[in-house]
């Protein structure tokens, strides 16, 4: 399958300074298989390492944390040659071995030439809690569910793809390739991103299959939290993850805690809602009241929205069925809104935007706002063909944007001050904006 992350893997891998990579991202988003096929293709041999399912590795590092005696010790334990710049080293799952992850440091100090990527289902949980951990001595990178664009690739849709990766000007798309586009971002809205999803759709084009595979996903999930995080916050945990459909569901999004239980206060869920950030299972969108530069100096921490990072998992999460495949009403109706605004949300993240949402007094709600080259542009989700705009006119009135941009499954035009971007073209904001 393939994954737009290879270019950034190879961009790294021709850089003259490089330090160790490491590849962040949720469990099951595919980044064992990415750096496995990327050492296949770019290598002589891959050495490959996985600290969870082989918890003798880390007697290696036990030691010395000297990179000579760790490569000597490493290429007999594995029975491979490691060549410089000939081998790829994986250290999988290194959360679980911290003298593998200090060793890191040394190898960028003292053996640059060797290319090693570091990856961990559960990293950004461990990094955030290591003090002193040599930030500066490694590059991070971040896999995520495939998006809309790496779906279509997925489904063989080549052509297709590459003509909206060519689409640099704002006018309509041909009918025919509008409705295309559309039919198979309905089809990518049940299926989402996770790998193992997408494999099985385009092999048995079953959906019930599908969904078994996304439930099971959401179960090993559960058992994440039950075998990796604080004791303490387990429940929690479970609480605040299972809340998350019904904290989307509601008219106005902003996350409530009281909607995870009666009574509950933000100091109970604090730990939890951040334990679930930093395993990358969901993201948060700050509110800004105020819409000026760099956007998050004016975030208000105490509001915000929450969204899934994949929108199957969402909708299997929600038991949403596997007809609104073909019934595209039932979809928009039911879950209204949610389902269309956390796959606008995970594009945005993809696409390396930080994410806000603006609010003014209970006068008026854009469901996002970017920054985009010293430019802030207001971002309205339609899941249907309204061309209602509201808020986008109540924004624009007190700030005057460059561009006001409603995000809908109308075609892609520029009417006056307001860009109508399909849904499905969401990857290619920056190109539109630039």
């Amino acid at each position: 399958m393939q994954r737009t992350i290879t270019a950034d893997l190879r961009s790294w891998k021709g850089q003259p300074k490089r330090k160790p990579l490491m590849l962040m991202g949720a469990r099951q988003v595919g980044k064992t298989y990415a750096l496995k096929k990327f050492g296949e293709e770019e290598y002589t041999n891959t050495v490959y390492l996985n600290f969870e399912k082989n918890q003798r590795l880390s007697q290696l590092f036990e030691a010395s944390l000297d990179p000579q005696v760790i490569l000597k010790a490493l290429s007999i334990e594995m029975n491979a040659d490691i060549t410089a710049g000939k081998t790829l080293l994986i250290f999988d799952e290194v959360q679980e071995c911290p003298n593998a992850l200090n060793s890191l440091k040394y190898f960028c100090e003292m053996t640059p030439e060797q290319h090693i990527v570091a990856a961990g289902s559960l990293l950004g949980v461990k990094l955030a809690h290591i003090k002193g951990f040599p930030v500066g001595k490694v590059q991070f990178l971040t896999l995520y569910p495939l998006s809309f664009l790496e779906f279509l690739t997925a489904l063989k849709e080549v052509r297709l793809k590459e003509f909206v990766d060519q689409q640099k000007t704002i006018e309509p798309l041909p009918p025919n390739l509008h409705e295309k586009l559309l039919m198979h971002f309905k089809e990518y809205l049940f299926v989402g991103g996770m790998p193992e999803a997408v494999a099985e759709y385009i092999e048995s084009q079953n959906v019930v299959k599908v969904r078994e595979i996304q439930t099971a996903i959401l179960s090993a999930y559960s058992l994440d939290f039950a075998k990796h995080a604080p004791k303490a916050h387990i429940m929690k945990i479970n609480q605040v993850w299972d809340s998350v459909p019904s904290q989307l569901a509601k008219e106005n999004k902003k996350f409530i805690y009281s909607a995870i239980r009666e009574g509950a206060r933000a100091k109970e869920f604090e730990v939890a809602l951040q334990w679930l950030v930093e395993a990358g299972l969901i993201y948060k969108v700050p509110l800004i009241t105020t819409p000026k530069i760099p956007l998050s100096a004016y975030a208000d921490i105490n509001a915000f929205k929450i969204y899934l990072v994949d929108v199957g998992l969402l909708g299997a999460m929600s038991h949403l069925s596997a007809k609104t495949l073909l019934h595209e009403n039932e979809l928009f109706q039911e879950f209204r809104g949610a389902i269309t605004e956390n796959y606008v949300a995970q594009e945005l993240v993809h696409s390396q935007y930080p994410v806000f949402y603006w609010a003014s007094e209970g006068k008026a709600e854009v469901d996002f706002v970017v920054e985009h080259d010293d430019c802030i542009y207001p971002l309205e989700v339609k899941s249907g063909n309204s061309s209602k705009k509201k808020s986008l006119v109540v924004y624009g009135e007190m700030y005057h944007p460059k561009m006001l941009i409603r995000c809908s499954p109308m075609n892609l035009r520029k009417d006056g001050d307001v860009l109508n971007c399909p849904l499905y073209l969401i990857e290619k904001l920056k190109t539109l904006l630039g």
